[in-house]
């Protein structure tokens, strides 16, 4: 059974009421969730499941299911076993989250300020990167931080759009990442527009407003490999300017 992705709609619900439809293994499968699942560099949301007497299950990951669409939801160890059709409410890990959504947004600004093949990404809750297969002379760090915060300065507000898969395959230049391959599978491809700035198929969480990034610094760029000149970033401090390490 498919889960319902209700963070596909809307990345800034923080609670939502769901039922169990199945306890195995690997983890609790829901008909619906607001739990990310660990992909395209976007690692698993965590939360609680509540139950209805008030007991609270940690969830310490979220990953994709066997079954295609199927998500699973990771407990703590050593919880109380929830059964098939019970109702619980679920609640987000909202800071974590936001703090992946704001990284995640920051990595699409990032792509269009290098000019470059991605050749790999990763993000965590305090910082994120991507890797570009660029000589490294091509990479200066003030320039980097300077172009992505003015681009975050333009306060240009995110979309969702949906094309068919025939539609993505007619215009390739729209796939940025060579390691990770656009959201598939389900009849059409999800892309991420920032009007006047970007548009890549994505299926991860963002941000409504890139000026919700707030400012983000260059920590570290090195070389990773022939195809991989790793570009590093953590979101600026909101009380100081953005700028870099």
């Amino acid at each position: 059974m498919s889960t319902e992705l209700l963070f596909r709609e809307d990345a800034y619900l923080g609670t939502a009421t769901a039922r169990v439809v199945a306890v195995h293994a690997r983890g609790i499968e829901l008909d619906r969730t607001i739990f990310y699942p660990l992909g395209g560099g976007q690692p698993g949301d965590r939360g609680v499941l509540v139950r209805e007497d008030g007991e609270r299950i940690a969830i310490t990951d979220t990953r994709h299911g066997e079954a295609p669409g199927s998500i699973v939801h990771i407990p703590v160890p050593g919880g109380s076993r929830l059964e098939p059709g019970e109702p619980l409410t679920l609640e987000l890990d909202w800071e974590r989250r936001y703090a992946l959504m704001r990284l995640h947004t920051a990595l699409h600004l990032l792509s269009c300020v290098i000019v470059a093949p991605v050749s790999g990404g990763n993000i965590a809750p305090d910082k994120a990167r991507l890797d570009f297969d660029i000589d490294m002379s091509g990479l200066d760090a003030e320039h980097i931080a300077r172009a992505t915060n003015a681009l975050i300065a333009a306060s240009v507000a995110t979309e969702t759009v949906w094309i068919s898969a025939a539609e993505l395959d007619a215009q390739p230049e729209l796939v940025k990442t060579m390691s990770v391959g656009p959201p598939r599978g389900v009849g059409r491809v999800r892309l991420v527009r920032i009007a006047g700035i970007d548009l890549q198929p994505c299926g991860g969480t963002h941000v409504r407003n890139i000026a919700e990034i707030g400012g983000i610094r260059v920590t570290r760029i090195r070389n990773e490999g022939k195809h991989n000149k790793r570009v590093e970033i953590v979101l600026a401090p909101e009380t100081g300017a953005p700028g870099i390490d």
